[in-house]
């Protein structure tokens, strides 16, 4: 009898649970971001973001409890980012505020009535302390903590931590944009990358002489410096400058680049290491996401990303013999990496051995010796090395991420416990497979399925595709480390918890899975070839014995929208209805808010297929009902996007509902407008599937 009651509880409890689930509840969970170490390794820092509260939180050896070291209150829209520590750990300098559009105005949309604009601070490690050096973003410290450099207005300015009354000063002038500020080790220079357009240089500052220098210019993209241990030498990237190079086009092969190295005693430069013609030719930042691809290693080793193999994994060149070596070798890719504090070993985040997930590796520089550290089924990443632990950010299919430590067997143990709400609606939450798609065209494409928890063979239930941004991202088998997809891995779920079977889906030109995946060919604006991807996910679902054929709907951010609108304007009769937040519709507009100097009219072959590539080119095929979603203030695709195709379904009387966020941005900086976004997102499409 007790059984039958405890059995009988257990799914009341269950069954409440999903009953009194919300959406709000399932972005109930504070994001952690911009996990950050000091060189000491004993203290460690990040953000919270909890529901648009954003606070930066610290955590020291040996026990690493969690302490809120700032006070922020509410959800008011301004982002926090940039941490940094002085070497000792004492200071930590962050930057609080929001990036202007080109009008030069701070985002700002929760409408207050003070500035929004970034501004640099610095805090001691206690939380006391806090001092406002002024506009300015890019902090770092100098080698002995005394000075910060920062960038401002496109120059380098310094502030002096001694002074009583900080007075921060422009450092130099420089023509064009300022960027990658590097302390030498000695602290006398600065090394700085310089943009100008069509080339860059690297130039160094010299505080006794108080004067710049540029190194070895030429006519291409100069960038990535880095310091020699000793402060003698310096090697940076060098990137040939390709006229009408535009983005949303595959690029497999090119110009090769190099890595050159700079003697300061000298004055000489030479090329060091060349990359082969054919793949790997054309140098890639997308990943992975470090703040230099050239990294300065034990025994004067470089490590440098390349893809020869077709995946962009590290190299090691010794630039005493010049030979390399792969030391991420296997199937997959490295997104993020850290320098150990010897010098010797390498952390990085890879999806080799598990290509749906994140993981913790590390490499020997010296033997090429690689070996994986975390060794859970969920996914790992931002590796961060203090002086006995690994510290990571980690989640699984139904927890979100979190910091935590990582033991040298392998297992995750969380920090900061005490923060993770009891709201969170767990144990609703689905694990997804991974599935194959055949696209129309017969590529077979990675995604995701999510089955309803009640899910019974045979039953009709409504469906959906989910497609990401980017293009350049990859959805996981868990939530994502990203805070924007980690949030529509939740939405995912939601629908999944409502009886919807949800399709995420990896389309070409996504990362994760080699170069010829993400430089497919005729992706984007030069055939939109993964709108075959779509269509093929489309034929899946209906083809399925448990989903209603007529009840296949849409939905997707950015790239997500452009796929979305793609959908409904040459699918129509295929997808019922979709989602279209702040999508790409006309590429030729949406390169020139990457490109300003894109000109349609210059480059009418070009321009033509763009617009071929585009969902506005479909327009007449359009009859399926969709909800735009779109912020006024977005800076990565223009508001006139939606605006534009609003104006196209009026003339041919297509139903088309709308929700506007007045100043908002592209990744909404309020959280109750993704709440609201997404509540409005299962409201339409469920609204189209149960009218009466």
């Amino acid at each position: 009898m007790k059984k039958i009651f405890l059995l009988q509880f257990i799914l009341l409890t269950s069954t409440f649970a999903i009953s009194q689930s919300n959406i709000e509840s399932y972005l109930s969970v504070p994001f952690p971001s911009n996990l950050t170490g000091s060189t000491n390794g004993n203290t460690i820092a990040w953000v919270f973001n909890n529901k648009g509260e954003r606070n930066i939180f610290l955590a020291s050896a040996p026990l690493y409890s969690a302490k809120q070291i700032t006070a922020y209150k509410g959800d008011d829209g301004i982002d926090i980012n940039s941490l940094n520590f002085t070497s000792d750990g004492n200071i930590l300098a962050f930057i609080k505020g929001n990036t202007n559009n080109s009008r030069g105005e701070a985002a700002n949309p929760a409408l207050l009535q003070a500035s929004t604009e970034r501004n640099l601070f610095i805090i001691d490690k206690d939380g006391k302390n806090l001092r406002k050096i002024g506009p300015g973003s890019y902090p770092k410290f100098s080698p002995d903590g005394k000075k910060i450099a920062y960038l401002n207005g496109g120059q380098v300015w310094l502030a002096v931590l001694a002074d009583s009354i900080l007075k921060p000063e422009k450092l130099f002038q420089s023509r064009g944009n300022q960027s990658q500020i590097r302390w030498s080790p000695d602290g006398n220079k600065i090394v700085f990358t310089s943009s100008r357009g069509d080339h860059s240089f690297i130039g160094i500052y010299n505080f006794t002489t108080k004067a710049i220098h540029f190194i070895d210019p030429s006519i291409d993209l100069d960038d990535e410096p880095a310091w020699s241990l000793d402060g003698q030498q310096l090697v940076f990237r060098r990137s040939p400058s390709v006229k009408n190079s535009l983005p949303f086009t595959p690029k497999r092969e090119g110009f090769p680049w190099s890595i050159r190295l700079y003697n300061v005693t000298t004055g000489i430069t030479k090329e060091v290491w060349k990359a082969d013609i054919g793949k790997g030719s054309v140098s890639t930042n997308e990943i992975p996401v470090v703040d230099n691809q050239l990294l300065w290693a034990a025994e004067n080793h470089i490590i440098f990303p390349w893809e020869k193999n077709g995946w962009q994994q590290l190299y090691a060149l010794n630039l005493a013999s010049g030979k390399i070596k792969n030391v991420t070798p296997g199937e997959g890719e490295v997104e993020n990496v850290t320098l150990s504090k010897n010098l010797e070993t390498i952390y990085y985040t890879t999806n080799i051995g598990d290509i749906n997930r994140r993981h913790i590796w590390k490499a020997a520089i010296k033997t090429g010796t690689s070996v994986q550290l975390s060794k859970t089924k969920n996914s790992e990443w931002s590796p961060v090395e203090t002086d006995k632990n690994i510290v990571i950010l980690h989640a699984s299919a139904q927890t979100p991420a979190w910091p935590a430590l990582l033991s040298t067997n392998g297992t995750v143990n969380d920090l900061a416990k005490e923060y993770f709400p009891t709201s969170f609606p767990q144990s609703t939450m689905v694990t997804p497979q991974a599935i194959m798609i055949t696209a129309t065209d017969g590529m077979k494409i990675p995604a995701q399925i999510f089955l309803p928890a009640s899910h019974k063979p045979g039953e009709k239930h409504p469906a959906l595709i989910f497609t990401h941004g980017g293009s350049r991202r990859q959805m996981l088998l868990g939530f994502h480390y990203s805070s924007y997809y980690s949030n529509a891995y939740a939405l995912n779920q939601y629908f999944a918890n409502k009886g919807y079977v949800v399709i995420s889906l990896n389309y070409r030109s996504g990362i994760g899975y080699g170069m010829e995946f993400r430089e497919a060919l005729n992706y984007g604006a030069q055939g939109a070839s993964e709108y075959y991807d779509l269509a093929g996910a489309g034929l899946y679902l209906k083809n399925r014995d448990d989903v209603d054929g007529s009840k296949i709907a849409l939905w997707g951010g950015s790239y997500g929208g452009y796929l979305t609108a793609h959908g409904l304007a040459r699918a129509s009769d295929l997808f019922a209805c979709g989602v279209d937040i702040h999508g790409v519709h006309d590429w030729n507009e949406g390169i020139r808010n990457f490109v300003s100097s894109y000109s349609a009219e210059k480059l009418k072959a070009f321009a033509e297929l763009a617009f071929q590539s585009s969902p506005e080119y479909y327009i007449d095929g359009w009859k399926s009902p969709v909800l735009f979603i779109h912020g006024d203030d977005d800076r990565n695709v223009n508001f006139t996007e939606t605006v534009r195709l609003a104006e196209l379904l009026r003339e041919r009387n297509v139903y088309f509902e709308q929700l506007i966020f007045p100043d908002e941005v592209h990744s909404f900086l309020l959280h109750k407008h993704w709440v609201k976004a997404y509540e409005a997102t299962f409201d339409f499409i469920d609204r189209q599937f149960n009218k009466k």
